[in-house]
């Protein structure tokens, strides 16, 4: 029997071509063809402007691997066109805990729009912006969020009326070296109004340091208090006596 109106998971990715992957399969494979639940997957480089559908810039303050751009992403969304009352999801390993509290939840409403984030994360600003809410599966840390987003899809479509009786998993949040990410920006450096930290373009790299080991510190006991307790207390900056 299908649903008048089916939960619908709508996924913003770099790689589109990863879905249905397991999802078409098995329990969820027959919801899916039944049409107790609805898939689409967007590809977030449809959104770029450049000739190479470029989607990611260098982080501002330096450092390794690249950041999904602001404007980039936020297009990506917009073009989603979702219902205002779908939650807006960053599949993350700085985010709040997949539990199977928070499944039931998300089971209950009517689907989620998932952006799977790649490369050393997506800038803040987007995410404050587009109101992503940002939710981790695991204290690991995977290539993307696509796989992260299967998980947390397979785990909503399984409670849905018709699909299985009862859900049992259960997930936490990952995290590295007891501190989560600090946030992340690249360009344009203006953003819908929001502008890059200006320690970030300072080219002091002491400065840089020690703003993200702050903010790394403010998240982590904001939201992880648990971590810094079980682990290590904060570090003093190198300016502090």
């Amino acid at each position: 029997m299908t649903n008048l109106s089916p939960w619908r998971a709508t996924i913003l990715t770099l790689f589109p071509e990863m879905f249905p992957g397991p999802l078409g399969v098995s329990l969820s494979g027959k919801a899916l063809a039944s049409g107790i639940w609805a898939l689409e997957a967007r590809d977030i480089r449809a959104s770029a402007t450049d000739r190479h559908r470029s989607v990611d810039d260098t982080p501002a303050g330096g450092g390794p691997g690249m950041v999904l751009r602001a404007d980039i992403l936020a297009a990506a969304i917009d073009a989603a066109n979702a219902p205002a009352d779908l939650p807006r999801l960053l599949m993350s390993p700085r985010g709040r805990p997949l539990t199977q509290g928070y499944v039931r939840q998300l089971a209950a409403g009517p689907g989620a729009l998932i952006v799977c984030g790649r490369f050393e994360g997506v800038d803040q600003r987007v995410i404050e912006a587009r109101q992503l809410e940002e939710v981790s599966i695991g204290d690991y840390v995977l290539s993307g969020g696509e796989i992260a987003a299967v998980a947390l899809i397979d785990a909503c479509v399984r409670l849905l009326p018709g699909v299985m009786g009862k859900a049992d998993s259960g997930t936490e949040e990952s995290f590295s070296e007891a501190l989560l990410e600090y946030p992340q920006f690249t360009r344009p450096q203006t953003f819908e109004g929001r502008t890059i930290p200006e320690i970030l373009i300072s080219g002091d790299h002491a400065k840089v340091a020690a703003w993200r080991r702050a903010e790394a510190e403010a998240l982590t006991r904001s939201r992880r208090p648990d971590l810094l307790s079980a682990n290590q207390k904060p570090r003093k900056d190198a300016t502090e006596g």
